[in-house]
């Protein structure tokens, strides 16, 4: 389902309807978000990503379901990178309502084998998951 996004106010602060000043574009309508899901340990199953052409015929790609998350830790004051497996999702700030349908968006913070990740990508737009250690 699309969404749009250009200005939807009617009316004014002191509840004047405001002049229109041009119909709705095209331009505007956004699409509707990727939901990267979690794949929680099922067999057979694996990463899924899908390419979109964007304006001016770039290519964005929108992750639906992971397994992994690219972790970066800093140990003896050099950064390693981990792959390590998502066992669960804790919290995101953004909607409480994706803990329980399993979705990844960036600032949530989702379990692994190491302790918590918060995550720092955008899966439905880079097509991939980067996380950060939060240390306990």
């Amino acid at each position: 389902m699309e969404q749009y996004h250009g200005a939807s106010k009617t009316k004014k602060n002191t509840g004047k309807k405001k002049k229109k000043i041009f119909d709705k574009k095209k331009r505007f309508i956004g699409r509707s978000a990727a939901n990267t899901k979690i794949l929680e340990g099922k067999e057979g199953e694996k990463e899924e990503r899908k390419k979109i052409r964007t304006k001016g015929g770039n290519e964005k790609i929108r992750l639906k379901r992971v397994m992994y998350v690219n972790v970066t830790t800093v140990e003896n004051n050099k950064r390693i990178s981990k792959k390590l497996k998502i066992t669960g999702i804790e919290a995101t700030p953004e909607n409480r309502h994706h803990v329980r349908m399993h979705i990844v968006t960036k600032g949530g913070i989702v379990n692994t084998e190491l302790g918590k990740v918060k995550v720092t990508s955008r899966p439905g737009q880079h097509g991939v998951v980067n996380g950060v250690l939060i240390k306990q």
